[in-house]
């Protein structure tokens, strides 16, 4: 028998978080704290495990909110700053645990060495660096995270290539335009798809509600949660409201269990 997954949403906002600095939009200004985003980020755990996918610019503040004392692995979608700015706050894990083992293409791979390049150095590397264990993956190959299947799925963020997961019945899809046919396979019979869904307006690298919508009908899951949102979708409560019975607005703080 397979173990539940517990997964808790760290963030779901888009690249600048709800409320944007500055902003007057009545969204940003509501003090509903489901309108309240984070940068987007998932939890997942089962027995003792912990997962993260992502680690954004919000990384440090999530782990404290939840109380994460440990963790076993990150899984990356792609190598956007709302996705990976949060690389360096693994520090108290790496000097509890020791090298964080990260999973993520190569070419997300390529570009943390770039940025981060104090924490990938070999030679005279600064002590108080943290250190990660790189696996690379890619879309043609499933891999094992401490006992689960994970299968990566190709999805088209604009012209860009990322991946999003599956593991067990649970499948987590962001940053998402389209969804080649052959991918759209391997997520045929999930239960729980997370996908994100920007904006009312059209987008040109992101999923609006309806084309979000659209995509759940064709994928069929038991239920729908959309993440990766923007202010411009509208007040929580409201844009809840008017959704199919099955599909929901995710919510940072939000714990399902699949």
């Amino acid at each position: 028998m397979k173990s539940p997954l517990t997964v808790t949403f760290l963030g779901t906002g888009t690249s600048q978080g709800i409320p944007i600095i500055g902003s007057q939009h009545p969204v940003c200004l509501s003090v509903d704290p489901k309108d309240k985003r984070l940068r987007v980020s998932v939890l997942i755990q089962w027995d003792d495990h912990t997962v993260v996918i992502d680690c954004g610019p919000d990384f440090r503040q999530q782990m404290l909110r939840e109380n994460v004392n440990s963790l076993d692995a990150v899984i990356l979608t792609h190598e956007h700053s709302d996705h990976v700015a949060g690389i360096d706050d693994i520090r108290p894990f790496y000097f509890q645990q020791g090298d964080v083992p990260f999973y993520a293409h190569e070419r997300v791979f390529n570009a943390l060495h770039k940025r981060y390049e104090y924490i990938f150095e070999v030679e005279n590397k600064y002590p108080g660096a943290p250190a990660i264990k790189e696996h690379t993956i890619s879309k043609e190959d499933s891999f094992q995270v401490l006992g689960k299947k994970v299968i990566p799925i190709e999805v088209m963020h604009g012209t860009l290539p990322i991946l999003g997961f599956r593991i067990d019945g649970f499948t987590y899809l962001t940053d998402v335009k389209t969804i080649a046919e052959e991918e759209l396979k391997k997520i045929k019979g999930t239960d729980v798809l997370v996908i994100s869904a920007l904006r009312e307006q059209p987008h040109y690298s992101h999923l609006n509600l309806e084309e979000a919508l659209a995509m759940v009908a064709k994928i069929q899951p038991k239920k729908a949660y959309f993440t990766h949102i923007s202010h411009l979708l509208g007040f929580h409560a409201e844009v809840e409201a008017q959704l199919p019975q099955n599909v929901h607005l995710a919510y940072d703080t939000l714990q399902i269990t699949v």
